[in-house]
């Protein structure tokens, strides 16, 4: 993102075990300034490189709290014409249809909404230190570094 930030406040910046709901995300950031408000919900799939996936674990780091707080803040300051954002990152067991993330941006215009909620997402799983246990179908597991 380009230009000056408005300073958004962050309203939830958190990884935690309890389920995620995108839809109280959304409502977390609702602003009467905004005229959009952009969500994301990251959900486990039943596949993944062509193998069936019948759940998850995440594990996270124990600085994990801090590091997507520093997150959601960079992003929160930098994004032009954004209000609010919230994130969350669940850990512990999942089941297919899950949410692992969840992310809520409110903007002014849809377009400032939808690049900080993609930067946000891109962010997070780029720098949040968490591992992801996969448990396929057949048996088998696989661990992956998200960071």
């Amino acid at each position: 993102m380009t230009g000056t930030g408005t300073g958004a406040a962050v309203l939830r910046a958190v990884v935690g075990e309890e389920p995620l709901d995108v839809a109280e995300h959304a409502a977390l950031v609702d602003h009467a300034a905004a005229g959009a408000v952009v969500t994301f919900a990251g959900v486990v799939r039943d596949h993944d490189g062509g193998r069936s996936v019948r759940g998850l674990e995440y594990s996270a780091h124990p600085t994990a709290g801090k590091v997507v707080a520093e997150v959601a803040a960079d992003v929160a300051a930098r994004a032009t014409g954004v209000r609010a954002i919230a994130v969350s990152h669940r850990i512990g067991p999942l089941g297919i249809g899950d949410v692992a993330l969840a992310c809520a941006v409110a903007a002014d215009h849809r377009k400032e909404a939808f690049a900080a909620c993609a930067e946000l997402v891109d962010e997070v799983k780029r720098l949040l230190p968490v591992w992801k246990h996969q448990l396929f179908a057949d048996g088998t597991d696989e661990w992956v570094g998200s960071a």
